[in-house]
């Protein structure tokens, strides 16, 4: 039995996206040990994760920071691994490969791309598509790389809902991070009093971060908290699986809601497409626009006013 190792280091939506690439790689090393690098948020939800043994922290400081890096190395080569899957793929990865890691078979979309000698048409590829190429590449036989299912992290949260409404309801994120406001639509109060006038019997609901929770005041819907705390990631999974339907900007919820197998409908701007990001589903789709600011509310509800029910 010999130790493998995935490296993912975030962000939210990036760590739902491999779901399926961590399912193909555990039933493609049924005999090993798989542990993944990450970075602190994900340690709680990745430790609930069927499909691997444990999970390592990287606090990911400044490459300048010897004696961080030298302790990073100590804890890897504990576990001597013999195989690296790099889903981060970034310069950082590339660094700890050089440096870190004692000379394990690396996989990587890099590695892959100068085989190939296609790495320009492969940046045009979905992140899936990429995945799924990178583990073909290691001669693994990719079942659900492609359809991410992200069910394993939900968990109830009936008590929680319970203490709001009894009735169905559709939920809104209509937050992203302030260096990412171009991915923000700025009509939602807008949009919800048209759902609550064309859909009376839908509570409208929002579940806001611990930075979300000032602006969440703004938003005329009902802010879904725990004992007044934001909920967590396995807690927010277990709140999209009840709604009945999810909107949101281009954000990690999103990302959830998608491969959570819910249906709902996400907002794209100029900032990439939902292909680039392999977001959309059978049953998530997107609304692309060149101008968030010019998307008007009536044009959102149009598109999906049919999908709710």
């Amino acid at each position: 039995m010999s130790n493998i190792l995935i490296i993912k280091l975030g962000s939210l939506g990036d760590i739902v996206q491999i779901s399926g690439v961590i399912r193909d790689i555990r039933e493609n090393h049924n005999n090993n040990k798989i542990f993944i690098l990450t970075t602190f948020p994900y340690v709680e939800l990745l430790s609930k994760c069927p499909h691997i043994d444990g999970v390592l922290i990287d606090k990911r400081l400044p490459r300048w920071n010897l004696v961080y890096l030298v302790k990073l190395k100590k804890l890897l080569d504990k576990f001597n691994f013999s195989k690296v899957y790099d889903l981060q793929n970034s310069s950082r990865t590339s660094f700890y490969r050089k440096f870190l890691l004692n000379r394990p078979t690396w996989n990587s979309s890099e590695i892959v791309a100068k085989k190939n000698e296609k790495k320009n048409n492969s940046n045009n590829e979905g992140v899936l598509e990429r995945f799924n190429q990178q583990l073909i590449y290691s001669n693994i036989k990719t079942k659900y790389t492609l359809k991410p299912d992200f069910s394993w992290a939900a968990v109830s949260i009936d008590k929680i809902v319970n203490q709001y409404f009894g009735k169905k309801f559709i939920l809104l994120f209509p937050f992203c991070s302030p260096q990412l406001s171009h991915k923000k639509w700025p009509f939602y109060n807008n949009l919800i009093k048209i759902l609550k006038t064309k859909h009376p019997s839908y509570e409208i609901v929002i579940a806001p971060s611990g930075d979300e929770m000032e602006e969440a005041k703004k938003i005329d819907a009902t802010i879904i908290t725990k004992n007044n705390n934001p909920l967590n990631i396995m807690e927010l999974a277990g709140l999209i699986i009840k709604a009945s339907y999810v909107i949101g900007n281009d954000t990690g919820p999103a990302h959830m809601a998608a491969h959570l197998g819910q249906k709902g409908t996400v907002l794209f701007g100029y900032h990439t497409t939902a292909k680039k990001v392999s977001i959309e589903t059978e049953k998530f789709k997107a609304i692309t626009v060149e101008d968030l600011n010019l998307l008007k509310a009536e044009e959102v509800y149009t598109e999906v006013k049919n999908k709710i029910n």
